[in-house]
Parts: C-alpha cells; structure tokens; sequence
C-alpha cells in the first residue's frame, strides 16, 4: 500500500541539493555537506513512511545516499532518461532544481518500485576504477589518431611523453582494480566464474561486476535487457519491421560486442552458435549481437548457480 507513504525526490548537486515531498509549500535547498545531510536526515524523521528518489550525478550523491540508507531511509537512485521522458510526456519542458526535485517525487510516486539501492563500497570503488580506466583508453586512443596525422615534429617529443604516461597510468588502474576484485572473497568468486568463460576477459568482467551487481538474480530476458542486447519489436498493424537493440547499458554492451568477436571464434559453444546463424544466412551484425547476448545469458547463469564454465 502506497497511500501513507511520503514520495520524496532529491535534485543532487555538487555543493547542494533540492527536496521536495508532497505536502510542501516550496521545494527547499540544502548544502551538500555533513551538516546539510544531517538536516535532511531531520526534517524527514517528522514524516510518515518515506520513499525517496535521487538520479545519477556522477558521484555527487554517493555520500548523501550513504548517510539516508545507513539512517534506515528507503532510497532509490533512479534513471535520469526515465525522469525526463516521464516530464515530457506530462508536457514539462522547464528545467530547474526546484522543477527537478518537484519532478523525481512524482516519477517515484508514479513507479515506487523503480530504481536500484546502494551499491556496495566495493562495488562504487570499482566504478570509480573501471571509469577512469575508460577514460584514459579513450585518450590514447584519440592521441594515437592525432600523432598519425601530426604534419610537424615539433611536438613529437611531448606527443611521445603523454603516450607513455597514460599507458603507465592505464597499467597501474589494471592494477589496483585487479587488487580490489582479490581483496573480497565474493567478488573475488564472481571475476573467476565471468573469466572462466571463454571471451570474458579482465576489463568485461570487471565492468560486469561492477556496473551489473544484477547479475545472476535476473531471468534472461531481463538481463539481456539490462544490457541493450534485447531485441525490440518495431510493428504497426500488418507492418513487421526489423528487430533492433536500444538502452540498456551502453558501455556493458559495447564490451560485450567486442567480446563477442573474440567468443564468436574461441569459445566452442559460441562459435557453433554463431556458425549456424551465418548458415542460415544473418548478416554479420546481427550475429554478434545475438553472440553478445548469449554471452550474457551464460554469465548471468553461471553467476546463479555459482559454477564454472564448462564445454558443454
């Protein structure tokens, strides 16, 4: 039952944060501080049962969706795509904090049982890992495209000093992510049942744990959803048009595309998978999609029933 239960949605920002719950006159705003946290966490003890609703702010909210989880709140972080497809569809063009939190209050009253719960510390310290490691792969790779076409070698020392640096940088984050996935016994399971599988390797299943603490709790329906890899209908009457994949995660599936070229070839089950569906004539897209997806699928068995892969 939802009608004695309070609907809060919290804007996060980097130095404050907006509320606001039904029954108030205005949103208000707090500094995104100890202090400020302390407040909020007192202001909603006056209230009834709480469900409170935050979006994704690249790290801005982490410690103020700790203080409110650790103080028995029931707090979802929901998605920023959903909140904004949820105000145009009421017609709201405007964006403002106050409008934001107004917002996320009704997004969660409309669908109290959205969202995800605070992830493990481990979990948000390899984020923060894998992320950064993503970034600095994108700036290599976007120097090495830079320093072909350099037309002076004027620079080609600095060019050669910054190619350096960022590998050394990209090894030591392998590093430390390597660390943390040892440091804890189930994690440490988790990365060893990923890599088990042929074409799962370190980076794909580092993501995997990190991005996808689902795994392993969803159907395969769901998780291949969970990952953009479900194929989604485009039909209209009598009109049947092409299967395609859209959401999801996006950086877990571009991973798990590259990972499919290289399962696609080495992993026996896959490759058998694959040459039947080339067999019968799918374009070579579409084949790794579908060898992406499979991928997943294992994983995410594998991770249920807590085994090793094994050649079936």
């Amino acid at each position: 039952m939802t009608h004695n239960r309070v609907f809060v949605g919290i804007d996060v920002g980097k130095f404050e944060y907006c509320v606001y719950w039904q029954g108030l006159s205005q949103p208000f705003s707090l500094p995104n501080t100890s202090a400020g946290h302390k407040e909020l966490v007192r202001r909603l003890g006056n209230c009834e049962e709480q469900r409170i609703a935050i979006e994704p702010t690249g790290g801005c909210e982490w410690a103020l969706w700790e203080v409110l989880e650790r103080e028995g709140f029931d707090v979802r972080q929901v998605s920023a795509a959903h909140v904004r497809a949820f105000a145009r569809s009421l017609g709201n063009l405007a964006k403002t904090d106050p409008l934001d939190a107004r917002l996320i209050a009704r997004f969660i009253a409309f669908r109290p049982d959205t969202g995800r719960r605070l992830p493990l510390k481990i979990l948000r310290k390899l984020n923060v890992l894998t992320t950064k490691r993503r970034q600095l792969v994108a700036a290599k790779k976007k120097l090495s495209c830079q320093i072909k076409q350099r037309g002076s070698q004027e620079i080609a020392d600095l060019d050669e000093a910054h190619m350096i640096l960022l590998t050394q940088q990209i090894k030591l984050l392998e590093t430390r992510i390597e660390q943390l996935l040892q440091s804890d016994e189930a994690i440490k399971r988790r990365a060893q049942i990923l890599r088990s599988v042929p074409g799962i390797g370190p980076v794909l299943s580092a993501a995997l744990i990190g991005q996808m603490p689902e795994l392993g709790s969803l159907g395969e329906k769901q998780i291949a959803a969970l990952a953009g890899l479900a194929p989604i209908n485009s039909d209209s009457g009598k009109y049947s048009g092409k299967r395609h994949i859209k959401g999801g995660r996006p950086w877990l599936r571009h991973l798990l595309y590259q990972a499919a070229l290289v399962a696609s070839n080495h992993n026996p089950t896959l490759t058998a998978f694959a040459k039947r569906l080339k067999q019968n004539g799918k374009p070579h897209k579409l084949v790794l999609i579908a060898v992406a997806r499979k991928l997943i699928i294992i994983a995410n068995a594998l991770i249920a029933k807590n085994v090793l892969w094994k050649v079936a």
